[in-house]
């Protein structure tokens, strides 16, 4: 499922225009992204939450060469799967 999709989801189960749908998906994932940025935790209760992680420097190895290397730190987007949809999906699984 990408983007496109989920806007005519939720323009085909609230009867809404396809363009106020996409402007609401949008203005969610634009809003997510802001508070991933400044670095606030964003929760959806059920689903997940997303955050920033900060990652210190370390040497690492080059795999084709084995030459070690240093790497910067750095700061990446982390998902937490909710509870709700963890067991969601075990109860797939199973």
């Amino acid at each position: 499922m990408n983007k496109m999709d989920i806007i005519n989801k939720l323009a085909e189960d609230t009867k809404l225009n396809q363009k106020i749908a996409k402007v609401s998906v949008d203005t969610i994932i634009d809003t997510v992204k802001k508070a991933i940025v400044r670095g606030e935790r964003v929760e959806i209760r059920g689903f997940g939450s997303f955050s920033l992680r900060t990652y210190k420097p370390y040497t690492g190895r080059n795999p084709k060469t084995g030459d070690a290397v240093n790497v910067d730190p750095k700061k990446l987007p982390y998902f937490k799967v909710g509870k709700e949809l963890k067991e969601m999906i075990w109860k797939e699984k199973a």
